[in-house]
């Protein structure tokens, strides 16, 4: 069975996304897709509420969202128990956000970044395993 990975974005991460999604397809990952459909202004809020509230139920281990500077999903996304949303640019902030954080949910700021950049660090998140030990009990400190 292929990992589904959950995938959105507003208006600014719309292309990325798309390229993102085959992407994904195209190295054997499932992608439930949870908007935009179009380059059509669209606010963030209303693609990372879902996605993070199906990441927070379990019913997918990672999702990635995407808008101009990836602080608006982050932020959003992680008003939700369980969930680690992690704003990353670079291959090794998402390999420490995975080991370090056991991040659940990528947040890339698609004005910033290339897509080849984005695949490198969405590969980087997918396949990093979370290290434990001191870092759990760091992030069992998070809870409210």
């Amino acid at each position: 069975m292929r990992p589904t990975v959950a995938l959105g974005s507003d208006h600014a991460g719309f292309e990325m996304k798309e390229s993102l999604k085959q992407w994904l397809t195209h190295n054997r990952y499932d992608v439930e897709d949870f908007g935009v459909f179009s380059s059509e202004s669209a606010d963030y809020p209303d693609i990372a509420h879902p996605l993070a509230k199906m990441i927070s139920a379990g019913k997918h281990r990672f999702g990635i969202l995407l808008c101009g500077s990836g602080n608006g999903v982050a932020i959003t996304a992680n008003k939700y128990q369980g969930i680690r949303a992690a704003i990353c640019w670079s291959e090794e902030l998402a390999m420490l956000a995975r080991l370090h954080n056991d991040a659940n949910i990528l947040c890339l700021p698609a004005r910033f970044i290339r897509v080849d950049t984005a695949e490198k660090i969405t590969a980087q998140f997918l396949t990093a395993s979370f290290e434990g030990g001191r870092h759990q009990r760091r992030i069992d400190k998070m809870k409210c």
